[in-house]
């Protein structure tokens, strides 16, 4: 009989551990989130962070640390407005935009066309930056959202089409004058590509409403 009320009692401390166990893996399941869901959160903060900190040297003009967050390989693409043009937008190198930023006597580059005239943008590095990326005070934007189109104008954007295995920010402003009801909205987009664990800028593209 001893031995019967042993077994008995065993089985049944064994049957309220498994039960106990199966309850915390549970509480656990509930308190963690999902592991995809986490690293897409850590990306959204990445990017976020990076594209302040790019922000940041444009509006100081210092090329030479921006150099350093190109893409090697793919080098960075200059879109003008929100349909990118793979045959005219400007693609630079690290070295390349080094070499034009430390010139005193900047040279006129095609940059592409302007919207709507389709005259062709000839500017310098630093008048195409104040005309075409830095126009407004994009490190401080109104609303900022990765992966996600803000602006919507009367351009074709293509840049999901352009950009397939790529992520992005946008940087926009709503409007600036009450008497434009919003057609002078803003944005910026920045472009990046993981290559081997890391993000490296490789599109900028402005937008904006255009006639």
């Amino acid at each position: 009989m001893k031995l019967l009320f042993v077994i008995i009692a065993s089985l049944f401390l064994f049957a309220g551990c498994k039960n106990r166990s199966a309850g915390k893996d549970k509480e656990e399941n509930i308190a963690n989130p999902d592991s995809t869901k986490v690293i897409e959160h850590n990306k959204d903060s990445v990017l976020l962070q990076l594209t302040h900190t790019i922000l940041i040297l444009i509006h100081n003009n210092d090329y030479k640390s921006l150099a350093a967050y190109i893409h090697p390989v793919s080098g960075l693409r200059f879109s003008p407005n929100a349909l990118i043009d793979t045959g005219q937008d400007v693609i630079m190198q690290r070295e390349k935009l080094i070499e034009e930023a430390g010139n005193n006597k900047q040279s006129k580059i095609k940059w592409g066309i302007f919207d709507g005239s389709g005259e062709p943008i000839r500017m310098t590095l630093n008048e195409y930056m104040q005309t075409f990326v830095y126009d407004v005070d994009f490190v401080n934007p109104e609303i900022i959202k990765v992966n996600k189109m803000i602006g919507k104008g009367n351009s074709l954007n293509n840049l999901l089409t352009v950009y397939k295995d790529c992520d992005f920010t946008e940087s926009h402003f709503s409007g600036f004058e009450k008497k434009y009801e919003g057609m002078d909205w803003r944005s910026l987009r920045l472009v990046y590509k993981n290559t081997e664990g890391k993000y490296y800028l490789v599109g900028i593209i402005h937008d904006q409403w255009t006639i």
